[in-house]
């Protein structure tokens, strides 16, 4: 029986006396989407982070493919399978849209290998007949786009994606999701931070909620919709009554 594709046992952060992580548990079984939820500050980003490698976990284990991966470096982590786009997109804003994606292949490929894997991942993402233009004259969906290609680039058997369809709207939002889906039928991992609730409802499996740090709930999201400590600490009572 293979391993769960990433398992985190106990992941405890601190930062100073503040514990940004306490005790998270969960796992990612088979190639899925997972849904990370919480208010502001509740540990979310931290986690993602923690999972990467830009923050060192205090205490717990992190296993990717079965392999412990605390300690190791941002790109060790990515080399294993396991990489992040960034909430704030994080594009060479001078560089063209293709040069922003083969950032991302050479970390398993030489350079002309690099550009060839880098154009296949926009025709993935539906960006290939922009591929030439600069990143800082597209617009926000299309930046975003980038960002999924480019964590497409290195390979990765599990992707993070932390508030990949902000300033969506519902139109764009659906096309982003659709691709989402088309990538979990490939195989891939997704676990996707993001504050559009009818967006994670409809998209992910299985949906963590954070508050404080600590995890408060697992499950479908039929069920998170229904919690209590949930619906109390975040979706409101607004939400469960469909306002």
């Amino acid at each position: 029986m293979s391993p769960p594709l990433l398992q985190l046992s106990g992941v405890s952060k601190r930062f100073g006396g503040l514990h940004a992580l306490s005790d998270v548990s969960f796992q990612l079984n088979d190639p899925g989407i997972i849904g990370l939820i919480g208010p502001n500050g509740s540990g979310k980003s931290t986690l993602f982070s923690t999972l990467v490698g830009l923050h060192k976990a205090d205490q717990g284990s992190i296993l990717l493919n079965g392999a412990p991966i605390v300690g190791l470096k941002p790109h060790q982590i990515a080399a294993k399978g396991m990489t992040k786009t960034f909430q704030n997109v994080a594009l060479f804003m001078e560089m063209s849209v293709l040069d922003n994606v083969v950032v991302g292949a050479l970390l398993r490929y030489n350079v002309k290998q690099a550009h060839e894997w880098a154009m296949r991942c926009l025709e993935r993402v539906g960006l290939a007949d922009i591929a030439e233009k600069i990143a800082g004259d597209l617009s926000f969906p299309e930046r975003a786009r980038i960002e999924v290609a480019r964590g497409l680039a290195t390979r990765p058997t599990i992707l993070l994606l932390d508030e990949v369809m902000a300033a969506l709207n519902s139109v764009e939002m659906e096309e982003i999701m659709a691709l989402l889906r088309s990538l979990r039928d490939d195989g891939l991992g997704i676990i996707v931070v993001e504050h559009h609730m009818h967006a994670i409802m409809s998209l992910c499996e299985r949906i963590v909620v954070l508050n404080f740090g600590k995890k408060i709930a697992e499950g479908t999201p039929q069920e998170i919709a229904m919690h209590p400590e949930v619906v109390r600490a975040y979706l409101g009572r607004e939400y469960v009554s469909g306002g």
